[in-house]
Parts: structure tokens; C-alpha cells; sequence
């Protein structure tokens, strides 16, 4: 499933965060650094150092828009969401096809599977040419350039790539979930039949019905929950 979520951050938190990408200073790092063997030879763009004051304090803050976006909670249905990371891609710089490694290794020594992949856009699209998101599925391949404070989540096995920036500085945030339910298809039907429920909910529809289907969710999400 790929799917928009709008306005993880409002405006106030959008403009406190790119003031503080803007002073990190060498903070900034070669994005190299957490690329695996796959990904290096195709990634040419600048990144906050893990666990850098910056990338911390601001990680924080998208972590915590994340506990209370009921949109992606619903969708993601998260588990453990690894460390928001910060890239910056001026003129020149992109990211080849690829696709995320299927673990990463948090700083604890913990092991997180990456399902569910995510970036967070922090830039105008007007402030910058190219750098769009491209990811590919069954369905064909997709472009996602969204507005500042804007998020993309989308399948960690999906092929994906970042297009050349040809004028301005993109900027972002990017880091991965390990959702409570392992298959992206199982996560896309108890998706929709949240959604279902909520729009149900809202109409004030039949209530036996409404409790049979909220059942049916969560002893699907009983099912197929894997931890």
C-alpha cells in the first residue's frame, strides 16, 4: 500500500525544523554512511549523523506527530519505528534504484524489520527542480513530490529511487516501521476496513452491524499480528 498522509507537522514544527537543518553545520555527513551494499554505489546526497543533537531533538518531535495521527496509525499499524534520519539533496545530487534492507540495527544493539518505508518532505516543491520520490509496484511506478510537512509510506520492498535535484535543496526525513502485521496486503484490507468503520461510525449506521464488523477487524488484526 502506498498512501499520502497530510500535514504530520504543522506549520509552526516545519519551520523550527528547517531553521535547525539549515544551522546543523557538520552535522551534515556523506549519506553513504547508512547505505548498505546495494545502496552506496547510487546514493549521492548529504545526511544528518545518527544520533547527532540535531537529528535526535528533531526526531523526537516527528516521533511524537506520529503517536497522535490516527491516519497512521490506521495504515501503519506500528510496532517500532526506527530513528527518524535527515537528508539533503542540493543541485546534482539523487539516489538510484534500490530497495531498503530488509533489518536495520538500532543503537541499542536491537534488531527492527523494516515493512513499512517513510519519508517525510520538508522542503516547498517550489523551492526546488527534480528530486521526486519514484517507487515502483505492481501497478507501475509512481512519483510523489508532496508539499512541506507532507509523508509517503509505502511498502520497504518496494524498488525506489530519488530523481536528480536540478535547482534548490531538498530536504527530508526518512526512517521505517516494523508494523504489527507483517504482510503488506493483510495491512491494506484491515486499512480499508477500518476506514469503512470510521465512515459507518460517522453516519451513525446500524450499531449491531457496526460491532460485528469492529469483531471481524480486530480478530483479523488477532490473526495476523506478528510481534
Amino acid at each position: 500500500m502506498l498512501l499520502h498522509i497530510p500535514q504530520l507537522l504543522n506549520p509552526e514544527q516545519l519551520a523550527a525544523m528547517v531553521t535547525r537543518l539549515s544551522n546543523a553545520g557538520d552535522a551534515w555527513v556523506d549519506g553513504r554512511a547508512t547505505a548498505g551494499y546495494q545502496g552506496a554505489p547510487v546514493k549521492h546526497n548529504q545526511q544528518l549523523a545518527e544520533g547527532s543533537a540535531p537529528a535526535r531533538e528533531l526526531g523526537d518531535t516527528i516521533l511524537a506527530a506520529l503517536e497522535r495521527h490516527p491516519l497512521f496509525i490506521s495504515a501503519v499499524l506500528p510496532n517500532r519505528v526506527y530513528p527518524p534520519l535527515f537528508n539533503r539533496y542540493a543541485a546534482g545530487m539523487t539516489f538510484g534504484n534500490h530497495v531498503d534492507g530488509a533489518v536495520r540495527l538500532l543503537r541499542n544493539g536491537d534488531k527492527l524489520r523494516t515493512d513499512v518505508s517513510a519519508t517525510l518532505f520538508l522542503s516547498n516543491p517550489d523551492d526546488y527542480d527534480g528530486g521526486e520520490l519514484k517507487i515502483e509496484d505492481n501497478y507501475g511506478m509512481h512519483q510523489v513530490k508532496l508539499a512541506a510537512g507532507d509523508m509517503i509510506v509505502y511498502p520497504a520492498s518496494s524498488v525506489h529511487r530519488v530523481e536528480p535535484v536540478t535547482r534548490g535543496t531538498r530536504l527530508a526525513s526518512f526512517f521505517w516501521i516494523q508494523s504489527l502485521v507483517r504482510d503488506d496486503n493483510h495491512r491494506t484490507i484491515l486499512f480499508d476496513m477500518d476506514t469503512a468503520i470510521q465512515r459507518l461510525n460517522a453516519t451513525q449506521a446500524d450499531d449491531a452491524a457496526r460491532r460485528t464488523l469492529v469483531g471481524c477487524y480486530h480478530n483479523l488484526l488477532r490473526n495476523w499480528t506478528v510481534t
